[in-house]
């Protein structure tokens, strides 16, 4: 196997991908808490991570894709409390949307899926251990991992221990031996109407040791790819690196793959543009459901893989339009051939077009998954067939350049479904009568006329496209 190179986090450096197990791959990627449908912006990991199992197992490798969903947390809580139902009502509500939702991308599904609220003996056996081996203590029912017990704290994030905050607030301070301390199990709070049973009394698991659990129950104790957002570096990352290395003693994860947070691109008034988080309080929400009612799956891909994984990622409508444009011209080159050369200097630059486009391809990929390399290498290739095309090129050189371009778009998960195929049937005759029409106008060079045909038609949907071998169009 080549080489593959994948930034990690910890290390700060891009490192050869050299899995624990050779030739196999696991990879744990921090899924949604269930509180709300979800947004483009939580589609991100999902997207990402799926397709690096794709790209791995093009590349021979055997993959286990694990992301789980939280579905115990505070904001399930609080959510439900809003809305007058029960907290687990909520939670199985909106994990059923979540899957329809992530479903409606065609990426697959993980191999596994577990749920917080499916683990949780594997929890409080997994916090016994700690207490056990005294890197965590019980106070009042409520359950803290003790950071000092953990040399290596702080590693992940390269921040100081001294300058931590674990973002609990106030929240069992008075009973933290540490204000850097964090909880591993909450004692159940009036208001709280979903818990369990434990040594330290009944109620339920704090976030970070959720995922620990669910990952040492279906990847074991070591795992070669561990990723998630980079809001999730600290502290959710960094927790789970010492509660887990605590109770295991042993290295973690290989590499650590942190995306880049989603953002929302605003047009302001004078006509440049903002930038900023996408939040219900902003009230600039998009729901993958939206999305999916005005774009093709393929968009979000699309816009999604534009830019490299890590990077920022910039969303508004007009990135969307661009995006779907890019997604036409894609199409473009599955049309079928127009001529019958087989032979010849122009049959010889598009099988060379197709080489390339798979060397640069792959060599994009195998660098740090980059994405947008990979992309511009389908776009020449996409260029290339167009050109073949216009030219005369057909039969089994054309449809093996198309099938390169299948082939590296379906390893960026693209389907290339044309949903408007199948629309206008019944129009078909007339809109051939019209190009028709409007080629007699050309030739009588009555040009406005002409121009007029193509515009309506354009107006109705109808795309134009004037080639060397005559008129071709598309709704």
């Amino acid at each position: 196997m080549r080489t593959i190179t994948l930034h990690d986090t910890k290390t700060g450096a891009l490192q050869p991908l050299q899995p624990r197990d050779p030739g196999r791959v696991g990879i744990y990627a921090c899924g949604p808490t269930v509180y709300g449908r979800i947004h483009v912006g939580n589609a991100r990991p999902f997207v990402v991570f799926s397709l690096l199992k794709r790209f791995l197992v093009h590349e021979g490798y055997e993959v286990t894709f694990v992301a789980n969903v939280t579905d115990v947390n505070d904001k399930i809580y609080d959510a439900a409390r809003a809305r007058g139902v029960r907290s687990d009502e909520l939670a199985r509500e909106m994990t059923a949307a979540y899957v329809a939702d992530t479903d409606a991308l065609g990426l697959g599904r993980p191999d596994h899926e577990p749920r917080a609220s499916e683990t949780i003996p594997q929890i409080v056996e997994l916090i016994s251990q700690l207490i056990a081996r005294g890197h965590a203590y019980a106070v009042d029912g409520d359950v803290y991992f003790d950071v000092r017990s953990y040399p290596r704290y702080g590693e992940l994030s390269h921040r100081d221990v001294a300058q931590m905050d674990q973002g609990e607030g106030g929240e069992g301070a008075e009973r933290k031996r540490d204000p850097l301390d964090f909880a591993l199990w909450k004692a159940t709070k009036p208001g709280e109407d979903t818990a369990w049973d434990a040594p330290w009394g009944r109620g339920r698991p704090g976030w970070h040791i959720e995922c620990s659990a669910m990952n040492l129950k279906e990847l074991g104790e070591q795992i070669d790819i561990h990723g998630g957002g980079t809001d999730l570096i600290f502290p959710h990352h960094e927790n789970e690196i010492a509660q887990s290395e605590s109770l295991t003693g042993k290295p973690f994860a290989r590499y650590w793959m942190h995306n880049g947070m989603l953002q929302i691109q605003t047009k302001l008034p004078d006509g440049t543009y903002k930038l900023e988080k996408m939040s219900k309080s902003l009230g600039n929400v998009v729901t993958i459901r939206d999305f999916l009612a005005e774009y093709p799956a393929d968009v979000l891909r699309l816009v999604v893989l534009s830019s490299s994984y890590r990077s920022p990622l910039a969303y508004g409508k007009e990135i969307a339009a661009d995006n779907l444009r890019k997604l036409a011209r894609i199409r473009s080159a599955l049309e079928p051939a127009i001529g019958t050369t087989t032979s010849g200097e122009q049959v010889d630059r598009l099988k060379a077009a197709a080489e390339a486009a798979r060397e640069q391809f792959i060599a994009a990929m195998d660098d740090d998954f980059n994405t947008s390399g990979a992309l511009a290498a389908i776009f020449e290739l996409v260029r290339a067939i167009n050109t073949a095309r216009d030219a005369g090129v057909g039969g089994e050189p054309f449809e093996q350049a198309q099938g390169v371009l299948r082939e590296l778009t379906g390893v960026l998960g693209l389907t290339l479904e044309d949903t408007t195929r199948g629309r206008g049937k019944e129009a078909e005759p007339f809109i051939e009568l019209l190009v028709e029409l409007r080629s007699e106008l050309r030739k009588a060079r009555q040009f406005q006329l002409a121009d007029m045909i193509r515009t309506r038609l354009g107006e109705l949907g109808v795309t134009l496209e004037d080639t060397p071998q005559g008129t071709r169009w598309k709704i």
